[in-house]
This record gives C-alpha cells, structure tokens and sequence, in this order.
C-alpha cells in the first residue's frame, strides 16, 4: 500500500521519507529514474514500472512518497512542493545517488521540475505526465483545466479542527473522486478497492486529517513555474492524455514552450485520461526508456 522503506532526512526539522527502490538497492552501474506519485496516491503508483523488467534492467527505479503521502512523515503541519522537492534530492544524497532522471505524474510533474530547480545539478531529465505548469490560475481555467478551488475548498476547510479527531476517515466521495478521476474510468473493481483502502489506511485519525490537509492545501495554494522552468536546462519529455479530465490538452502544448533553455523538448498525446503511467503503460514505459538510453551518459 505505502512504501515499506524510509530514511531519514534533514529538512524541515526532520522527514521519515517513504520511498521504493527496485531490486531493494541502489546498481552504481545503472542511471536513476525517481518517480513521484500524484495526490493521495502512494510509491504503490508505479507498480507496473517496478515490474517492467526492461526497465529494472535498464534503470534503478526509486518511488519517494511526497510530503502528505504515503509512510512520508514529518512533524511539520505545514510544507510546500517546494519542501517534497528538497526532500526529494536529500533522499538521493542519503542514498549516495548524485544523478537521477524524475518523473512525476500529475502533481508529481510540478514536483519534479522543482527538483531541477533546487538541484539542477542532479537532474539529468524529466518525464512529466498530465500535469501543469501553472498555479489553478483563471487562464489555466479558461484552457479547459479543472477549477479544483470549487469543488476541494470546501473539503480543505472541513478538514481544520482545533481539537484531536482520531475517529476521522477519509470521507468516502473524495475517496471515490480521487480513484474515479485519476484512473479516469480504466481500473478494475480489485484495483478500485486497492486504493481505497490504502487511502483509507493513510488518511485516518488525527494524524491522517492532518496529512490530507496539508496535500491538498499544497495543491490549492501552489506558485507556478512557468517563468522559473526557463532556467531549467535538462532534456523534458511530457505526454499527456487526450482525454485528460484535469488538465486537458491545450495547457501542455503552451506550457512545454516555458522550457527555454532545455536541451530537448518532447511533447506527445496518448489515448489516454490522468495517471497515465497507470493506465497507458506501454508509451509512458517506452518514451522514458528513449530518455534513458539518449541522455544517461551526459
């Protein structure tokens, strides 16, 4: 459900990173590729990429859990995508990684080009998949992205107490709203009961309502990065789904154009919704491994 490995990290006073690494250990002859999970997802995301023999001959694959996700933990009620990046590129320095590729799916997009902000250094590539550049702005809106402030402001609001809650659960329709829209309809009924009790398991309890706030106070109240992404000088790779529910088809096609100073540009289409690492497989698993085996030696 989560990941079964944590480490211990120094930022924000103290994170216990949860994180997944194929073969259990880190090959000093293999490149990197970490994968970050979208919201309330866990490293669980990446199962078919974890099983993806040609991959895990080709590359060390390394799940982190974001900040608010998963066995990720931190005394901090508060944090940023900013912080999970941080973290992020501390959990390689614990691991002695000093290059990796990134890929994050939906709000995994906008943490991994963070990570090549923070530590451009360390980033060899990204791989963004149904994601955005941009804060939940009107413009995005008006380019047919979702307005998330409607529909989960309310749900945020409900999750502040000012008293212990250690009978809280998850409610069942964010629950439900979270697998139906992320997997966008192409999941099985196990799969389905998979993730809502792994969601079940992680937002419960006091601690768990605090968590559950925090990852979508994250999502909510975001900067953007469409003029910081200039800077970012690394090969980007972006695919997104033609039928994507949260971000559509017009925003990427703008915002790969953001990438100026990048070695190469990729933008593709697949016939697909949101997690497509998920549920489109093959391509996302096919385009990385071209990332992979172009830029690797660099």
């Amino acid at each position: 459900m989560t990941a079964g490995t944590t480490i211990r990290v120094p930022h924000l006073g103290g994170i216990t990173a949860g994180y997944r690494l194929s073969n259990g250990a880190v090959d000093p002859t293999k490149p990197t590729v970490v994968l970050i999970n979208s919201m309330c997802m866990t490293s669980a995301l990446y199962d078919t990429q974890f099983g993806n023999k040609d991959l895990t001959d080709a590359a060390n694959l390394l799940a982190i859990e974001p900040l608010g996700h998963g066995a990720t933990e931190t005394t901090a009620e508060h944090f940023t995508y900013w912080d999970t990046a941080i973290m992020a590129i501390q959990v390689l320095d614990a691991l002695g990684i000093k290059k990796a590729f990134a890929l994050g799916t939906s709000q995994g997009g906008w943490i991994v080009a963070r990570m090549a902000l923070v530590a451009p250094e360390k980033i060899q590539g990204l791989m963004i998949l149904g994601s955005s550049l941009d804060y939940e702005s009107a413009a995005s809106r008006e380019k047919g992205c979702w307005d998330p402030a409607t529909t989960l402001g309310p749900v945020v609001d409900s999750l502040f107490s000012t008293e212990p809650t250690p009978d809280f659960l998850i409610d069942e329709g964010l629950r439900e709203s979270v697998v139906n829209i992320g997997f966008s309809g192409v999941i099985t009924p196990e799969a389905a009961d998979f993730w809502k009790a792994t969601l079940n398991k992680v937002y419960s309890g006091d601690n768990g309502r605090k968590k559950l706030r925090g990852a979508f106070l994250n999502l909510l109240e975001r900067d953007g990065l469409l003029r910081r992404v200039q800077d970012i000088k690394c090969p980007v790779y972006w695919i997104q789904g033609n039928q994507d529910p949260v971000y559509g088809v017009e925003v990427p096609k703008d915002h790969i154009k953001a990438f100026k100073s990048s070695v190469e540009t990729d933008l593709s289409f697949t016939d697909g919704g949101h997690y497509l690492n998920a549920t489109t497989p093959k391509d996302v698993d096919a385009k990385l491994l071209q990332l992979i085996n172009k830029y690797s030696a660099l």
